[in-house]
């Protein structure tokens, strides 16, 4: 036996299963966070998966197995984002322990909150933008309202008056986050602003 083949055979090898490797469904979620500043920045349309791959740390080749389309991985920074309002939703409803309308309420104020993060609010604007060309984008988005509302419905009770209202509030924050309404006196901005906090907010 020669003394390559002997120290071979001696030196121990490390188990494959002791290795640290990311999941497939790691490297989507690395992904799809990377994905959400440049979509914020850039609009879908503009936006470049070589980009994406680059802040994700992977390779363009690789991006393309994760998400074969460019249009899947737009509908997946979509979804994305519209479950972070829901599970802001549900999370809010959960924590009260009272009425429907304290629970619509407490929705409400878990959105204003969420309007805080404005790569979630430019995301939202983007995706809304790009369902009026893009039938893939207007899809998810339908699904995503038909998730919020079924969820509002369920956890308060409210007529569909009160809920269409709650989402017209909520578009409403939306364009007032968007033009930055809240740092300047003007009476338009201070107009909407105060129907914003009135007993109607979402």
């Amino acid at each position: 036996m020669t003394k390559g083949v002997s120290e071979w055979i001696l030196t121990p090898v490390e188990p494959a299963t002791a290795r640290t490797l990311s999941t497939a469904e790691d490297r989507r979620e690395a992904v799809l966070a990377a994905a959400m500043p440049v979509v914020a920045k850039r609009g879908i349309a503009a936006t470049a998966t070589a980009e994406v791959a680059k802040r994700a740390g992977i390779s363009h080749a690789y991006l393309f197995r994760l998400f074969p389309t460019k249009s899947e991985l737009a509908v997946a920074v979509v979804e994305r984002a519209n479950q972070r309002i829901y599970d802001a939703f549900a999370a809010a409803a959960a924590r009260v322990d009272g009425s429907g309308e304290e629970k619509l309420h407490a929705m409400g104020m878990a959105y204003s909150d969420l309007l805080e993060d404005r790569e979630l609010l430019l995301v939202q604007l983007h995706s809304h933008a790009a369902a009026g060309e893009d039938p893939a984008i207007r899809s998810s988005a339908r699904k995503g309202f038909e998730r919020l509302v079924g969820l509002v419905e369920r956890e308060t009770g409210a007529d569909p008056v009160l809920v269409g209202r709650f989402f017209a509030t909520g578009m409403l924050m939306n364009v007032m986050a968007a033009l930055d309404a809240g740092s300047v006196t003007e009476h338009w901005a201070e107009v909407l602003a105060s129907y914003c906090a009135s007993g109607d907010l979402p």
